[in-house]
């Protein structure tokens, strides 16, 4: 496949590499692809996608816990993670 690339698009593959972490535009691509199929669902790869499924879950819950979404959009080309820490006082 051949793609006939232009001074925006390839500004684009090059923050995708870097966004993504991979050296190559083919890479970098994959990456793309495999996490707007999974987010997006209702194709083949994968039938039930997480942006679905996050926005079924509110509607259900009213709210959602950042753990909760947490575990809704983890994925292993863009982890997701929480974390909360609190305190009083000086903080010394």
């Amino acid at each position: 496949m051949r793609l006939r690339m232009n001074d925006r698009r390839e500004r684009r593959f090059e923050n995708l590499m870097d966004a993504t972490g991979e050296g190559t535009k083919s890479g970098a691509l994959d990456v793309a692809a495999d996490y707007y199929l999974k987010m997006s669902g209702d194709n083949p790869a994968v039938p039930n996608g997480a942006v679905p499924d996050l926005m079924k879950q509110a509607v259900e819950k009213g709210s959602l816990t950042p753990n909760e979404i947490v575990d809704i959009l983890y994925t292993d080309e863009l982890p997701v993670e929480y974390s909360h820490e609190w305190s009083t006082g000086r903080g010394e």
